[in-house]
Order: structure tokens, then C-alpha cells, then sequence
């Protein structure tokens, strides 16, 4: 009698080489290897495929696209984010990995994140797009050819337009909505822009008085490649915030050419107005003029017409 080890060997060897030829026939089978044999068949032998088994099998069993991949973080791939690619590597089979579609995108995306530098900014606001722009008028219209008049200067001149936006209007209607979608196809052609929401702004800078910090954060500000000023006018100004700050910022932008956003409920003439009256109740229409030719040599006034879009 054969001793039964020997038997169960034999059938283990038996059973083992049933299964290794079936997963030889299906990765001969599989329609991305063939294609990689037939891109390659000037040097393919099957001595070549024979040790290249371990490879195949490890391509057959990756995902070659993100159809099942919801996120990067639940990527399901030897190496998050990455697809495999077959490749001849001194004669033998090999796999290399590139970004998938899905890491691209979510690389893309916080690309553009990185361009934009929100200051007490809503987050939805810096969600923000053009295409999410609500056009029904002919004044809606306007203002989104404007918006991307300047997007498409910078892309075929590859140089920042001298002057931005300066968008009034009642509550609601999409101001600051706007310059964040601006933000954001400026940021997609690696644009930096930063968004400040102007009365929490100069309340940190009033909390930074005595410190590095103080110049640090005017500095950044004022030289910002595109600079965006949401609600200006919202808040009484000391002479302080007036000139030493908001003065000092827009001198620089004005002198420098820089592009500037500003979004305010007043027209030019409210607006000069209220930076006429301090906060100590003081009426100062010569520093509020100087601060207005400088507003208005860097932006073009445009009125921005429409619904509260909060009440909607």
C-alpha cells in the first residue's frame, strides 16, 4: 500500500497545477494584457511571459480605472491613487504606477485651494464657480462677461489687467459669491488671489497692534498678486484702520498696478460718505477723497443687480 501522505502530495501537486493553469489562461485571456503582448510582440517569447506570471497576475487584480473608486482615502489599488501599467523592463515584465483620474482631480483640486488664501471668509464662497453664477438678466449677464473677461485676459496675455471690480449692490445679491468664483478660476491657471472679509480683518489687525504680526499681515495683503475686499464700508472706520491700513494697502496696489476686488453695499459716493465719518464721530472729507482716487484707480465700478439670494 502507497503510504497516504504520498497520495495527498500528489494530489495537492495535481490540484495546484489545475488552479495555476487556469489563472495562466485567464490572464492570457484578459483583453489589457493582450493588448500589452501585441504592443510588445517584437520582443515577447513565452519564456518572457513565463516569468513575468507574477506581474500579470498582479496587473489582473488592481483597478485600471476609477469607476469603483470613490475617493483616493477608499482606493482599493496596492498604492493609493496609483493604476498599474505593464512595461518591459531589461527583458522581463514589469509594473509601473501612475496617478489615477480620481487623484489627479483631488490633486487638482487642492492645487486650487492652495491659490487662495480665504481670510474670515464662508466656505461656500470659496466653493464658488463661475458656472454657479445666477444669470437672469441682462445686467446678470453682464457682470458674468466682465468676471470672465478678466479670467480670459490673463490666460492669453499671460499678464494681471491693472485695474478689478468694484461690485455694489443690495444684501444678498451675489457679491462676494462672485469674487470667490473669480478666486477660483484664477487659482485653476495657478493665479494666487487672496479674499478678506474686511471688518473681521481689520479687527485682527487691531488685536496684533505692538506685535510682528502687525506688519506681516499688512504686508501680505497689500502685496497679493490679486487682492479681493469683501464688504467694504460694513463698519465705521477709526482714522487709524482708514489710513494707516486701508490707506497704506491700496496706496501700494494703486502705485503697483496690482488688481484689486472690492465688494461693498455702497456706490463710490456712500462709500466716501462713510469714510468720511470716523468712528470717533469726526467728518474728515479730505482723507476720505484721497482714499476714494485710490479705490477708484484700481477698480471700475459695477452695479450688481438681482435677488437676496439668502431669502431663496
Amino acid at each position: 500500500m502507497k503510504p497516504i501522505q504520498s497520495e495527498i502530495n500528489k494530489q495537492m501537486d495535481a490540484n495546484f497545477q489545475q488552479r495555476f493553469n487556469e489563472i495562466q489562461a485567464e490572464l492570457l485571456e484578459n483583453p489589457a494584457i493582450q493588448k500589452f503582448f501585441q504592443e510588445n510582440e517584437a520582443v515577447m517569447s513565452s519564456e518572457i511571459v513565463e516569468r513575468g506570471l507574477g506581474k500579470l497576475y498582479e496587473f489582473q487584480n488592481q483597478q485600471h480605472d476609477c469607476s469603483k473608486c470613490p475617493s483616493v482615502a477608499k482606493c482599493v489599488n496596492t498604492i493609493d491613487g496609483f493604476v498599474p501599467k505593464l512595461f518591459i523592463n531589461r527583458g522581463l515584465i514589469d509594473i509601473e504606477y501612475a496617478p489615477c483620474q480620481q487623484k489627479r482631480i483631488e490633486d487638482e483640486r487642492r492645487l486650487t485651494a492652495s491659490k487662495i488664501t480665504s481670510m474670515h471668509m464662508p466656505k461656500d464662497v470659496l466653493k464658488a464657480t463661475l458656472a454657479d453664477i445666477r444669470v437672469y438678466n441682462d445686467e446678470r449677464a453682464n457682470l458674468l462677461k466682465l468676471a470672465k473677461d478678466f479670467i480670459e485676459e490673463v490666460k492669453t496675455t499671460g499678464e494681471l489687467p491693472q485695474k478689478g471690480l468694484y461690485l455694489y449692490g443690495d444684501f444678498g445679491v451675489g457679491k462676494s459669491f462672485l469674487i470667490g468664483a473669480i478666486a477660483n478660476e484664477l487659482a485653476t491657471i495657478q493665479v494666487q488671489s487672496v479674499v478678506v472679509y474686511v471688518p473681521e480683518f481689520l479687527r485682527e489687525l487691531k488685536n496684533a497692534i505692538g506685535t510682528p504680526q502687525l506688519e506681516q499681515k499688512i504686508d501680505f495683503v497689500k502685496k497679493a498678486s490679486v487682492l479681493m475686499l469683501d464688504d467694504l464700508g460694513a463698519e465705521s472706520l477709526s482714522p487709524w484702520t482708514r489710513d494707516e491700513i486701508l490707506g497704506a494697502i491700496l496706496h501700494y496696489r494703486m502705485a503697483e498696478q496690482l488688481p484689486t476686488f472690492i465688494t461693498s453695499n455702497l456706490d463710490y459716493n456712500a462709500l466716501e460718505d462713510v469714510i468720511a465719518k470716523t468712528s470717533k464721530g469726526e467728518i474728515e472729507p479730505v482723507k476720505a477723497a484721497r482714499i476714494m482716487e485710490r479705490i477708484k484707480a484700481i477698480t471700475t465700478p459695477v452695479f450688481v443687480e438681482g435677488y437676496n439670494l439668502r431669502n431663496m
